[in-house]
């Protein structure tokens, strides 16, 4: 639901051309998807890290249990 403020604000906006704006919104894909890659890459880095770790507990005897997700 949009409110009256919202809908003033997108009137007040300027108008860009069409392909401007294209231009924008591809560009903020690209860019969010490099980001989210590079999210991607760190995760799997710091699970590739825990999982050493868990291992080398496991080889010093230490039990793993896995805590459940809230």
């Amino acid at each position: 639901m949009t409110t009256k403020k919202e809908t003033e604000e997108k009137k007040e906006q300027p108008k860009l051309p069409k392909e401007q704006e294209i231009a924008f919104h591809k560009g903020s894909i690209q860019s969010l998807a490099a980001e989210y890659n590079e999210l991607v890459r760190m995760l799997q880095n710091v699970q590739a890290i825990m999982q050493a770790h868990i291992k080398r507990l496991e080889e010093l005897g230490v039990k793993i249990t896995q805590q459940k997700k809230e």
